[in-house]
């Protein structure tokens, strides 16, 4: 059976008018044909399926079970429809407009806000607008066009391309590490001063991988934030062992301010810095636009690992 065939379309499209409208009087008005016309492209599609779709009644139509599963089923499809006419459709379309970005606070204030600030100038006609937040803001309720994000993404109601291998280690400064020794294995941790970072997955545990070896270890300290930075600070300042993506102290590691602990060691050896949109909607020339654009900055290296 081809799905394309013009006498089922005809079938399917009375169908969602039907929905629709509630009533072939209503559905006909939608497509522009006589009520019966309708009630018979139903009949037909019934007769075809073997199914009852919409129970009939001199007052009002009823969708059956099987009828409301069908429906949910064709609205599924008619978005994807929708998608790929629209996602054609602009790719012949200038960027232009407003692009309005989810970024992570930290990583957003040291690397890339440098860098959007270089894109907003070779692209004059579109208008940013950056919002920071350590949280996974929900953009998709939020009407944000897209996110860069750290991590793993559990969300599968978005689309995410992988921009760069986000590795996360642990350091400390060259004081602290004289006064309370460094630490030779991942179980020697609870004996420190572990600085807390509120936003990790398995927070209080660090997950330390070395190859497909993992281990969990309950840390504590006497410093715990939901800003990076913050505790990036208390690290310099001596005041113990912070766990964090090495975005965030390549300057201090190549200053020697900052010294990797346990270098053979990583957390969430799965993290990485995303580009994600929601998949529900397809992609305006703006984000596809930005999207190419921070590939190519991030891509084959980010600029921490190049500077």
């Amino acid at each position: 059976m081809n799905p394309f065939d013009s006498k089922n379309s005809d079938q399917i499209a009375a169908l969602l008018a039907l929905n629709e409208g509630t009533s072939f009087v209503a559905a006909g008005k939608l497509l522009q044909r006589h009520p019966t016309v309708i009630s018979k492209r139903v009949a037909e599609l019934e007769s075809r399926l073997g199914v009852r779709l919409v129970e009939r009644t001199t007052r009002q139509v009823r969708f059956t079970e099987a009828g409301l599963q069908y429906i949910q089923r064709l609205d599924s499809v008619r978005t994807a429809l929708l998608d790929a006419d629209a996602e054609v459709a602009a790719n012949s379309h200038q960027a232009q407009g407003t692009l309005r970005l989810a970024l992570p606070t930290a990583m957003g204030r040291i690397w890339l806000a440098p860098l959007l600030a270089e894109f907003v100038r070779e692209h004059p006609n579109l208008s940013l607008h950056a919002e920071y937040s350590e949280k996974f803001v929900d953009i998709i309720t939020e009407g944000f066009d897209a996110a860069i994000r750290i991590g793993e993404l559990p969300d599968s109601r978005l689309r995410a391309t992988r921009l760069c291998e986000n590795h996360r280690i642990l350091c400390a400064s060259p004081s602290y590490l004289k006064q309370r020794g460094v630490p030779q294995s991942p179980s020697q941790l609870t004996f420190h001063n572990c600085l807390g970072f509120t936003g990790l997955t398995s927070f209080p545990a660090w997950k330390l991988y070395r190859g497909t070896t993992c281990e969990s270890v309950p840390v504590r300290g006497n410093m715990t934030s939901n800003d990076n930075e913050a505790l990036l600070a208390a690290a310099i300042a001596g005041v113990g062992i912070l766990a964090c993506g090495y975005w965030l102290v390549s300057r201090e590691i190549r200053s020697g301010g900052l010294q990797q602990v346990l270098p053979d060691w990583e957390l969430d050896a799965k993290s990485g810095v995303y580009f994600v949109r929601p998949s529900v909607s397809h992609a305006a020339a703006k984000v596809k636009t930005f999207k190419q654009w921070i590939e190519k900055r991030l891509q084959p290296a980010p600029p921490w690992l190049i500077e």
